[in-house]
């Protein structure tokens, strides 16, 4: 850490080294080029304990990632330790990690900057709209069967509300047992609504995490970060996706966005995803997020611990309003 910190770790004259941690990774901000190190955690969903699978999750996340933002990631480069002892960006030595190299992008034009800054503009939704129906359209139909694709959001559906319902995060109970009913009624009782999707063929290998920071606004747009370490988490309907990006702008002060967004996508991709489709994604899409930030909390030595309470609570609140159109008694 301390040698990716450093201005002398990297090629030309560096003016600056800004580092940032996520939960999965550390970036280095190195003027207009970002490398990312993954860390060696273990996860049930995912493995980067070895040297091996760091590598292949690097390599993988290239390969996918250039399908929406082809010029940005640049490549994978090793980080050895040469004769003398001493850390190298290159192959030098013995190769004890790997980082992935990109383009840095100018965080004011990332979406979720754009939104608290009021710089949004419909130009710049289209272009992303465009963006993404041209991605979704040359994606084959994923192999897929009806019961895989509905047993996926029961199996997250139970841990959903296994951790909401966790009393020590002392969630509004009448709240939270309103939305999780009614995703409970679509999944048991309704799993055609999902089961017609996946038949129809329009289940995709997607971009799997959809969020306004991941969303840049030049010209052309590009979209990162997509979740490389788990194929079954990529396997979505688009409109799955466009609803939690949807869902995201809402909770940065943008909800006209998403509306736009799977309207022009609709119109683009020949598919007419009812309202009610629309509000089991979000509902569903916005109780994971809630879940996922409490799980935050259940680290060893969680960053920011003032931050995961509140916003869980902000995603049931979005949760909430979008679940009124699963009730038949509410949609009356």
């Amino acid at each position: 850490m301390a040698f990716l910190s450093s201005a002398s770790a990297y090629p030309g004259a560096v003016r600056e080294v800004v580092s940032t941690e996520t939960h999965m990774s550390w970036v280095f901000l190195v003027d207009a080029r970002a490398y990312k190190l993954k860390k060696p955690v273990k996860y049930s969903f995912l493995d980067f304990s070895t040297l091996s699978a760091r590598e292949a999750d690097c390599r993988e996340e290239v390969r996918l990632n250039r399908r929406l933002a082809p010029d940005v990631y640049l490549g994978v480069i090793p980080l050895a330790v040469g004769a003398d002892g001493l850390l190298i960006l290159g192959d030098e030595g013995e190769i004890v990690d790997w980082l992935v190299k990109m383009r840095r992008l100018p965080a004011d034009k990332m979406l979720d900057h754009a939104i608290m800054h009021a710089t949004v503009t419909p130009t710049h939704i289209n272009a992303v709209a465009e963006l993404l129906a041209r991605f979704y359209r040359a994606l084959k139909p994923a192999d897929l069967t009806q019961a895989a694709y509905v047993a996926h959001f029961a199996r997250e559906q139970e841990k959903n509300e296994s951790l909401l319902s966790d009393q020590r995060f002392d969630l509004p109970k009448t709240t939270l047992n309103a939305v999780l009913s009614r995703l409970d009624a679509v999944i048991t009782g309704e799993p055609e609504l999902l089961m017609l999707r996946a038949r129809d063929g329009r289940i995709v290998e997607g971009h799997g995490d959809l969020r306004p920071d991941h969303v840049c606004l030049s010209a052309p747009p590009v979209i990162i970060d997509c979740l490389e370490f788990n194929r079954n988490f990529r396997l979505v309907d688009p409109f799955d996706e466009l609803a939690f990006l949807g869902m995201e702008c809402e909770r940065l002060g943008a909800p006209h966005i998403g509306g736009t967004l799977i309207s022009r996508c609709a119109e683009q991709l020949g598919d007419n995803p009812s309202e009610r489709l629309i509000a089991f994604y979000t509902t569903f899409r916005a109780c994971l997020r809630a879940r996922l930030a409490l799980a935050h909390l259940l680290e060893p030595d969680p960053r920011d611990p003032g931050k995961w309470l509140p916003l869980a609570g902000s995603y049931l609140a979005i949760a909430e309003r979008a679940s009124i159109t699963l009730d038949p008694r509410e949609a009356r």
